[in-house]
């Protein structure tokens, strides 16, 4: 019989995973954080648009609010979502160093 990686507990009870598995884990929480980030920032700059619209009267101002708040939402979504490309394909070399540190760090708090 096989122990999986999960099957194995370390000594305060957690569940000991594979460097893959930790990989992973760290790599989608850090995805959702972004993503959720990305959600969060189109409805704060469409909510605020909308609420500051009836407001304004000049059409001119209207113009320059929209193209702002479009290049706002175009420029930091396209940059996180190349930054979560860039994760994907450098993820073991930026969450491997991550872990060893982590670990590294719990080992010295241990002693």
């Amino acid at each position: 019989m096989s122990v999986t990686p999960k099957q194995v507990a370390d000594d305060g009870g957690m569940p000991i995973l594979s460097l893959e598995q930790r990989i992973d884990r760290m790599h989608g929480r850090d995805r959702l954080g972004a993503l959720t980030f990305v959600a969060v920032l189109w409805v704060v700059v469409l909510f605020v648009l909308y609420t500051i619209w009836p407001a304004v009267t000049n059409p001119t101002i209207h113009a320059i609010l929209v193209i702002a708040g479009g290049l706002v939402l175009l420029f930091n979504s396209a940059a996180i979502f190349a930054m979560l490309k860039h994760y994907i394909e450098d993820k073991h070399f930026i969450y491997g160093l991550d872990i060893k540190h982590l670990d590294a760090m719990r080992r010295r708090n241990r002693i």
